[in-house]
């Protein structure tokens, strides 16, 4: 029997394993349809950074089993979000990975989304939007894992086996938003700001803005009082959990 999962603002712990089903957007009126993508070409000319490329959407989330949920999916590209600014039309759930980096002295990275990002100034932890898996394909959680290590290694030069990441949490938050969180293991803090100051550089050599542009560390959900800028609605949880439980 299935239970579904409770309602958006609750976080999820002691998820042992994922089961990923692909299933079928539901499907958009006309109006819908052509109010999205008005929503989402002023958007691109406000900020011509965004990209409309392909992401995985949440169709549904419900526990089957032990520490065992069921996550149904679909195919959509960053338009389908403008939808949330569409009145009377529903926008499927974003679905993302996320990582918890600590440090070998307790503390957690959290990291600055840079200006041309779609959510400038927010304190978050590293990680990005799941991409779908090419057609024939099936999205596992090897697959969500090796997303995982690849925006760590994007956004911070960290690199991580995917096998040596962890599901460690799954949560669900603004818009309905769910995430998937994984964790790192330990690295001393001069390895950490090191490798995230030569990953930016190497942006910025190459004439691009990093992702990031700033880091710190946190030992407690209190200390992100002193972070100015808006914070993920997920970031709080997450580091009260890996403070007092790890």
């Amino acid at each position: 029997m299935t239970e579904t999962l409770p309602p958006v603002g609750v976080d999820f712990f002691d998820v042992e394993r994922l089961v990923l089903a692909e299933a079928k957007a539901p499907p958009l009126s006309r109006s819908d349809e052509a109010a999205r993508d008005r929503v989402w070409d002023e958007a691109v000319q406000a900020n011509a950074a965004l990209f409309d490329g392909p992401v995985v959407a949440c169709r549904g989330l419900e526990w089957v089993g032990p520490r065992t949920v069921r996550l149904s999916w679909v195919r959509v590209t960053y338009r389908h979000y403008a939808l949330r600014r569409v009145p009377g039309a529903t926008a499927l759930p974003s679905l993302f990975v996320n990582v918890v980096q600590p440090t070998d002295d307790g503390r957690v990275l959290a990291a600055r989304m840079s200006p041309s990002t779609a959510a400038p100034g927010r304190w978050q932890l590293p990680g990005g939007s799941v991409e779908p898996p090419q057609v024939g394909k099936v999205l596992d959680e090897p697959g969500l894992a090796g997303q995982a290590a690849r925006e760590l290694v994007e956004e911070l030069g960290i690199g991580v086996a995917p096998e040596m990441l962890r599901l460690w949490a799954v949560t669900r938050g603004e818009n309905g938003s769910v995430g998937l969180t994984y964790l790192a293991p330990a690295l001393p803090e001069a390895s950490v700001r090191t490798a995230f100051a030569v990953a930016a550089a190497a942006e910025r050599a190459q004439g691009r803005e990093p992702e990031l542009d700033d880091i710190t560390l946190v030992r407690s959900p209190d200390e992100l009082g002193d972070l100015t800028g808006p914070h993920a609605d997920y970031l709080a949880p997450i580091i009260r959990r890996y403070s007092v439980g790890r």
